[in-house]
């Protein structure tokens, strides 16, 4: 039951992981990463499935998030640090080798530590975040906007330009998320209506308007029950009241540590079979009408593409279908 999945920690020298696991010691692992900005409860669906399906399903908190360890600078967020804090992670629950899927800024994290350490994985996936994109930093995925939807001179970074506003006003962006989580979070974690593929998303415009919410708090609103619940919604709440956001907004500072690192790695392609999940009613990380999966199309050996009809939040709007699709990838990297 997702109400059976407690919030486990280790400590790592003055480091706290927390992580949520379900299944069998002895079953095929499954490690499953969250992005921005949310917590291993994102993956309550899939832990609670695919556990009954006789996985062992590991789903950490991020650093900054959840019962992790909050630090104190942004360089602490950088992917070189995620990717240490999960193979430290799976080093101490004595996992070798593990099928890994991240969504959002949980995907950079994977494919990092697939670059640096690929004897650890079984086979590797992607929500709404393609390979080879988002761990370069903010050109590059600003590189596949689509400039018929975005005039380069009207709207220099497209639908990405809410990426800026982080390096240009941290304080305010900090500011005006925490000022009302509640709101906050029954604004962000909504589906989003099909068919508005060529219409300008206001995440193009965050700078010029001051923010997100057109520079102070989230409206009040109805949480989106198609993505999260009642109780879902308290849950994370709670946890960004104790953490803050000040560790999630920070994965959109270190684009230079970043690309540093995947160069460091020597290694682009993906021998192994991977997994892109595709929403296609997502609007910002656009891989159904840009060329955002261009790339992990290129480098992946063994692609499996599919498409769901949902908007970024695909784990929770259409839990059933990514848990398959999860389950499908785990069969394809199964010891035979």
């Amino acid at each position: 039951m997702i109400e059976d999945l407690p919030l486990q920690q280790i400590q790592i020298d003055e480091q706290v992981i927390a992580y949520r696991e379900s299944g069998p010691v002895d079953g095929q692992p499954v490690v499953l990463v969250h992005g921005w900005p949310q917590t291993s409860w994102a993956w309550r669906h899939q832990l609670a499935e695919l556990g009954a399906r006789g996985y062992r399903v590991i789903a950490p908190d991020l650093r900054g998030t959840g019962g992790s360890t909050v630090f104190k600078h942004h360089d602490d967020y950088a992917l070189r640090h995620q990717v240490d804090d999960l193979i430290a992670l799976v080093d101490a629950l004595e996992i070798d080798r593990a099928t890994w899927v991240g969504h959002d800024w949980g995907a950079p994290a994977v494919w990092s530590a697939a670059r640096h350490h690929p004897e650890r994985f079984a086979a590797g996936g992607s929500l709404s975040t393609p390979y080879d994109t988002l761990e370069k930093g903010f050109e590059r995925v600003a590189s596949f906007v689509r400039r018929d939807v975005y005039p380069e001179t009207e709207y220099p970074a497209g639908q990405m330009d809410y990426y800026q506003f982080y390096a240009e006003e941290f304080d305010s962006a900090l500011e005006q998320f925490e000022a009302d989580i509640a709101a906050f979070f029954a604004n962000l974690l909504r589906g989003d209506e099909p068919g508005q593929q060529n219409v300008v998303w206001p995440t193009a415009t965050v700078r010029r308007r001051g923010g997100w919410f057109d520079g102070g708090p989230a409206p009040a609103r109805e949480h989106d029950p198609t993505v999260i619940s009642t109780g879902d919604l308290k849950r994370f709440v709670d946890d960004y009241s104790r953490t803050g956001f000040f560790g999630v907004n920070s994965l959109y500072m270190n684009d230079d540590d970043n690309r540093a690192f995947v160069e460091q790695a020597g290694r682009d392609r993906v021998s192994f079979p991977a997994l892109l999940v595709v929403g296609r009613h997502d609007y910002v990380n656009d891989a159904a009408y840009s060329e955002l999966a261009s790339p992990m199309r290129e480098l992946c050996d063994d692609l499996d593409i599919r498409g769901v009809d949902a908007g970024h939040w695909v784990h929770q709007e259409r839990s059933a279908e990514i848990t398959d699709a999860i389950d499908d990838l785990a069969r394809r990297g199964a010891p035979r």
